[in-house]
């Protein structure tokens, strides 16, 4: 229900992803998009309450979570879906909540998949589109749906999308008020803190320069891909300062598209002594940065999540990458040069590929010496470039929720290679491998830190027994990490 003209009190912003069901990465990440927006909420809503129901697992249950609303007299709830997956508990949640309180939804997957959510959850009001931060300014103010840009809503039993907003300069967007977290982010594995030191995320600029073919945001009539916009060196450095955690993760797409901002940050950091560990996202091109890397060193970066996504040229030309296996290779002939932990991601179930090529992947990576790999099966999302090509080629299939497979690679057999590629990579002597290079040549760990990993290492690896023997698949996985890697 839509409060027009009515100025929202007690405004509540759910991160609505379940523990049970969120992947080991998924627990990792603050949802700092919704802080960002949640922050601006503040400068008009009296009170305004953040959960993240990853963490509160007994507010999880619909029936507890509406008691929850109820006796805080919220009166407006916006939700926001960030990723593509938990999507029917998600509708089942929204479609729980209390009728007579407006529901506002946003995020990435909210605005890519619009007529969707309103189709699966008739209590949506209203869909935020793109970045939120200033239409849940005008939302909260009472304003008249029609007067509201970037947003879709329901008027007399149609949707209406009105034109999209002007997108805000990154400069004049507050920092994210911490204080509104309920807990604390730290590493876990299956609900088992292994580290005692703080997590958190700081996105130093938005937008990509790139137009890889599996990104679809450019492309959704609705949507609005932000080209690069990168926040002023001073803001970055003052709230890295600000923070406790010990551990920063760069949440922008690529820290490193302009490598000389990326270098001066890294020179106030060293300046300023402030001493943190940060990992961020790269493309391979950081190789041809020298300079760069080894201030990198020295302002204490100590892991890089590099998008590979492929070892064959003809895949990476499809996804329009812009390198080719050569280039990946110099780049890492470069890279091991530094005390970095390089993990790659990877896509399999590529148009057209088959299983050998597939199970490269693992080989591939080994070769190029990277620590660690990542690997999903290739989607194509409603407003994919990809979609086309997809539906042409004899034998592919794609689902309404973007999932292809083909008549030869069912979803039960892409499931089993990606499974064959994840065992072939991780053996027990790579284990040892990333133990050995986080303590002795990352310098990952204090002490400290190491002493409590192995005090939970048992906890840890009953929780996984406990998992896989659920999944029903424990015995293959330990005869594929200690018998068969193939």
């Amino acid at each position: 229900m839509i409060n027009t003209y009515m100025k929202y009190q007690h405004a509540l912003f759910l991160n609505p992803y379940i523990e049970k069901s969120a992947t080991n990465t998924m627990m990792l990440f603050p949802p700092t998009g919704m802080e960002y927006v949640a922050t601006s909420a503040k400068a008009i809503a009296e009170k305004v309450t953040l959960l993240d129901l990853r963490y509160e697992p007994r507010l999880s249950e619909i029936g507890a979570l509406n008691a929850f609303i109820s006796e805080n007299k919220v009166d407006i709830i916006c939700v926001g879906i960030g990723w593509d997956r938990q999507y029917d508990e998600i509708c089942r949640l929204l479609n729980g909540m209390p009728q007579d309180i407006t529901l506002v939804v946003g995020g990435y997957t909210a605005t890519e998949k619009v007529a969707e959510f309103f189709r699966d959850s008739p209590s949506i009001d209203i869909i935020v589109r793109g970045e939120g931060e200033e239409s849940i300014q005008d939302i909260l103010r009472g304003m008249n749906c029609k007067d509201i840009l970037g947003i879709s809503y329901r008027l007399n039993g149609e949707i209406a999308h009105n034109p999209n907003r002007p997108l805000p300069d990154v400069n004049s967007l507050r920092n994210p008020d911490r204080s509104l977290r309920r807990n604390d982010y730290s590493l876990s594995i299956n609900g088992i803190k292994i580290r005692s030191w703080g997590f958190d995320a700081v996105l130093s600029a938005r937008g990509c320069p790139f137009d890889c073919k599996f990104c679809t945001f450019s492309l959704n009539p609705l949507g609005q891909k932000r080209n690069y916009s990168a926040r002023s060196v001073d803001s970055v450095i003052e709230e890295i300062s600000s923070l406790k955690a010990n551990i920063i993760m760069f949440s922008d797409d690529n820290f490193f598209t302009d490598p000389r901002r990326a270098e001066e940050i890294c020179d106030r950091l060293i300046a300023r002594k402030i001493k943190k560990r940060f990992f961020a996202q790269a493309r391979i091109d950081i190789a041809r940065y020298p300079s760069l890397l080894e201030k990198m060193t020295r302002a204490g970066f100590k892991a890089l999540l590099i998008g590979i996504e492929s070892p064959h040229d003809w895949i990476l030309k499809q996804l329009n990458k812009g390198f080719d296996q050569n280039t990946v290779r110099k780049s890492f002939a470069v890279l091991r040069k530094y005390p970095f932990f390089y993990s790659g991601y990877f896509i399999y179930g590529n148009i057209g590929e088959d299983e050998k090529e597939m199970l490269y992947i693992s080989q591939f990576a080994k070769e190029i010496g990277v620590d660690a790999i990542s690997c999903n099966k290739l989607r194509i999302e409603k407003f994919s470039a990809l979609r086309e090509l997809a539906e042409k080629t004899p034998g592919y299939h794609v689902t309404a929720r973007g999932e292809l497979y083909s008549d030869k690679y069912s979803h039960a057999t892409l499931k089993k290679i990606g499974r064959k590629i994840k065992f072939s990579f991780y053996t027990p002597s790579r284990y040892i491998k990333i133990i050995w290079k986080n303590i002795f040549i990352v310098k990952f760990f204090t002490f400290k830190e190491i002493v409590y990993c192995l005090l939970a290492a048992p906890a840890v690896l009953i929780s996984v027994f406990a998992k896989e023997q659920k999944r029903g698949r424990l015995g293959d996985s330990l005869k594929r990490t200690f018998i068969k890697n193939t």
